[in-house]
This record gives structure tokens, C-alpha cells and sequence, in this order.
């Protein structure tokens, strides 16, 4: 399917301050982008840079007052997400080097703590995809999906101890389980057309039978129509924006995305 997606932030800066953005989405074998806009008002010069996970990133100083940032673009995405029940477990020597970052402990998924939890979840079940399903089934069963309630970043082990979480903490709870198992697992950013509220959204992905595939612990269904803007570790490598100095309050965000018959000239 067609999409056309928009993002715009709008900020009140006090002074010159440093920014790392991170909102330009990347064609690859899951989309594909046709026609891309991104402005900043008001303009300054930025310089774009690829980061160890391949996001496309964008460096710039805004200068104080009003300054937002609004991207927008049509892109392909598949119109379901790939399902595999019963795809093999791939063991850890065997691995390609570019998934074994994916492998270890990280700041908000403490692979470390869950081993014992992840094994006892699935017992019996076959390693690889019908493990991931059975974490996800835990997670929705444990926790109620609450969007907008979590402001702040917390671990998958505070997660585990919640009756409620937003998308991103569902996510972290999900990668750290199934890195307990030896699964590469990483964080995914970006839109899904069928989201309500409409909002940027997490999920995650699993390593298995030698390729990546979705899984969404916030949706019963595993709807398609998605579009990866970053992949990470956790959220603490897909930050959309991030500033350095004195706190800078963003006054709106406003998120949109809608089916298209084809790109726009």
C-alpha cells in the first residue's frame, strides 16, 4: 500500500541549542520512498549522518524562539506483516555479525534479569518464531496497553511490574525476553497507519530463520502498513529528537497518516 505520512514538532527554544534528529525513513526490502519533504523553520543548515544501526540522522544547531521541524513523505509499505509460525530458531555461532548487537544486554532491556522468566514462558514451545509469539501473548496478557500514560523511559524489569504500559515499554519487555532465549531482538520506531490515537509508534523485531520479522505486543492483530523510521538496541538509540544543554520544551507534536492511491507529484 501507499502512504502518506507527516510529523511536525514545534519547540520554544531559550538558546542556541545543539540537536540530533532522527525522522527521515530509509528505503529497504520492507518499503520504499518515493517523495520525501523536510523543513525547518526557521531554516539553518544541518548535516545528515548515518549511525551504527544505518538510521538516517540530521545534526543542527536551532537558534532561540519559535523553531519546529516537519518532515512528510509518500512510501510503499507491504500491506501485511509477515508471519511465520514454526520458523527455526537460528543458533547464536551461526548468526550474521550485524544481529549479535542485538544479542546482549542493553539500558532498558536487562536481557540478563529474564532469563529464568523467558524459559519458564516458553516451555515446550519450539525455539524461534513460536517463542516470540508466546512472549508477546505474556505481555498482552500481564499488561494493559495505555497510550499517551508513560512519559518517562522505565526497563523492561519496571515494566514486568506494571499493570499498564505505552508502546515502547511493552517493546523493551518483549526484546529483553527474547534475548534471554539467544534471539537477536531490536527496537523498531516509526507509523502505523491503523494507530489510534495517531502517534509515532514502537514495536519490535526477532532474529529468526535468518531474516527479521514483526511482532506488536499493542495490536491483537499484526496489521501491516508500517513504517520503520529507526531501529535500535532500545529506545535510548531511537530517540526522534534529541538536545543537549538546558531543557527545551516542545510546545506540539502532531502525527498523521493516510492511505494513498499512489505518490503525489
Amino acid at each position: 500500500m501507499w502512504l502518506h505520512a507527516s510529523c511536525k514538532l514545534e519547540f520554544e527554544i531559550p538558546v542556541a541549542t545543539p540537536f540530533i534528529l532522527m525522522l527521515r525513513p530509509r528505503s529497504g526490502s520492507q518499503q520504499w520512498v518515493a517523495r520525501e519533504q523536510y523543513v525547518l523553520s526557521p531554516s539553518v543548515s544541518a548535516i545528515e549522518f548515518t549511525d551504527q544501526f544505518g538510521n538516517l540522522c540530521q545534526r543542527l544547531v536551532a537558534p532561540a524562539g519559535p523553531f519546529s521541524v516537519q518532515t512528510a513523505f509518500d512510501i510503499e509499505v507491504a500491506d501485511s506483516s509477515d508471519v511465520a509460525p514454526g520458523a527455526p530458531f537460528v543458533p547464536v555461532e551461526q548468526l550474521p555479525d550485524q544481529t549479535l548487537p542485538f544479542l546482549f544486554p542493553s539500558r532498558y532491556c536487562e536481557s540478563d534479569r529474564f532469563s529464568q522468566m523467558a524459559a519458564a514462558l516458553v516451555e515446550g514451545v519450539n525455539p524461534g518464531y513460536d517463542q516470540c509469539v508466546k512472549i508477546v501473548e505474556y505481555i498482552q496478557n500481564s499488561l494493559t496497553y495505555a497510550p499517551g500514560e508513560g512519559q518517562e523511559l522505565i526497563s523492561a524489569t519496571e515494566v514486568n511490574q506494571k499493570s499498564q504500559a505505552v508502546c515502547r515499554d511493552m517493546a523493551h519487555l518483549g526484546i529483553a525476553c527474547c534475548r534471554a532465549l539467544s534471539i537477536p531482538a531490536r527496537m523498531v520506531v516509526g507509523y502505523l497507519e491503523s494507530l489510534q490515537p495517531m502517534d509515532l509508534h514502537a514495536w519490535f523485531e526477532a532474529y529468526v530463520d535468518g531474516r527479521w520479522y514483526t511482532f506488536d505486543p499493542t495490536q491483537t492483530t499484526l496489521a501491516g502498513g508500517r513504517v520503520a523510521i529507526a531501529y535500535g538496541r532500545d529506545a535510548a538509540d531511537v530517540a526522534i529528537y534529541t538536545q543537549f544543554g538546558d531543557p527545551v520544551e516542545i510546545l506540539n507534536m502532531e502525527v498523521r497518516v493516510e492511505q494513498i492511491s499512489e505518490p503525489v507529484e
